[in-house]
């Protein structure tokens, strides 16, 4: 593929942003006449037939969205097997962007955030979408304040990728869901989860929990309560803060019931900041809209976004490590010897079979016979 055009139609004018696994391009459509963003996938990436199809795939299914608060995209394909999406071409700055360096905004333009990706999420939900990697680089401000989500369906197709490259894990970590880090089964639930992470960033300066591995944040997520907003900031209306502490609830049952439910609440928490209309409820629960791990066939309804899928080997690596910890704390916290506390139990050896899948279905077995 020529970087000065991309199949035969999108001359390249720009760079707009480079990452491991793309680079985006400011283009102009030669056919329609009009500017457009183009990301191209990385080459190494690109290599890999299956994931080229995935990507081009995704790409088109989130094609079907159509709303003001979703970053249209227009085309998908391959140059010269380049895989490519074009996009419409937002003019602004990311969230991320806002938020560098732990700077907070205002309530009431937290609240105007919220309310306005609740309305693509409600929109994409509605349609069957999960977006499963919501967070302040993919959202887009653009220069007249409207708020749009990037990435819709990309990310599903990335998933594999991103999990075997530590580096741009953690870059994302910090707003994956309990079960989503945990590689179960994923409902929409997840996307409100990660919104939540967005407000609580934007209230706070930083994210619900500080970390440093994937372990160390599975195991914040299951024994650390997230600080209350109001104890790293002063002045945040208290009803705001309880709807973005519901939003991160550990069960998926207990968050918002959907993006259009969380957008009222967050509207009632803050009125004077409710300037836009609120998304209309379409009446779909955020639990009820699921996807499984790539590779999968499809399930539905809650009983599916309670069953863990375990496929991934770097998910399995992630648990291992966790259970690592759980053998060291249940050693030290059995009894040290010197004091007359109790003997060590004995906790049975992680099973290890060389097979992934069974391998994450005896770990999370193991996990639940041994973690008390």
């Amino acid at each position: 593929m020529s970087v000065q055009t991309v199949a035969g139609r999108y001359v390249v004018e720009d760079v707009l942003g480079r990452g491991g696994m793309a680079t985006v391009y400011l283009a102009r459509d030669e056919e329609l006449e009009r500017p457009v963003a183009v990301k191209v996938l990385a080459r190494h990436l690109a290599d890999d037939p299956s994931f080229r199809d995935r990507f081009v795939r995704e790409a088109r299914h989130a094609a079907q969205l159509s709303h003001p608060n979703v970053v249209q995209i227009f085309d998908a394909g391959e140059d010269e097997g380049d895989p490519y999406i074009v996009m419409e071409c937002v003019e602004g700055h990311t969230l991320a962007d806002e938020l560098r360096n732990g700077r907070t905004l205002d309530p009431s333009r937290v609240v105007d955030i919220g309310v306005q990706v609740c309305g693509g999420l409600e929109h994409a939900h509605a349609a069957g979408l999960v977006h499963r990697d919501i967070k302040p680089a993919n959202l887009l401000l653009g220069r007249d304040g409207t708020i749009k989500i990037a990435d819709f369906g990309i990310a599903r197709a990335a998933e594999t990728t991103r999990l075997t490259q530590m580096g741009s894990v953690l870059g994302t970590a910090a707003y994956l869901s309990p079960e989503q880090a945990l590689g179960e089964e994923v409902t929409a639930a997840a996307d409100i989860y990660a919104l939540g992470c967005v407000l609580y960033e934007g209230l706070a300066g930083r994210t619900p929990y500080v970390f440093e591995t994937l372990a160390e944040l599975a195991v914040k997520h299951q024994q650390e309560p997230i600080p209350p907003v109001r104890e790293l900031r002063n002045g945040v209306p208290e009803p705001l803060e309880a709807v973005v502490m519901r939003c991160l609830a550990r069960n998926p049952d207990y968050r918002p019931g959907s993006a259009a439910e969380l957008a009222q609440e967050l509207s009632a928490a803050e009125p004077e900041a409710a300037t836009r209309p609120l998304p209309v409820a379409t009446g779909v629960r955020a639990s009820e809209v699921g996807t499984v791990p790539l590779g999968r066939p499809a399930t539905s309804g809650r009983a599916a976004a309670a069953r863990p899928r375990w496929i991934l080997p770097a998910v399995l690596a992630t648990l291992l490590a966790i259970a690592a910890i759980v053998i060291a704390t249940t050693a030290l916290s059995s009894g040290d010897g010197s004091t007359g506390g109790h003997a060590p139990k004995r906790v049975q050896p992680v099973p290890q079979s060389g097979d992934p899948a069974r391998d994450g279905r005896d770990l999370a077995d193991w996990l639940r016979s041994n973690s008390g």
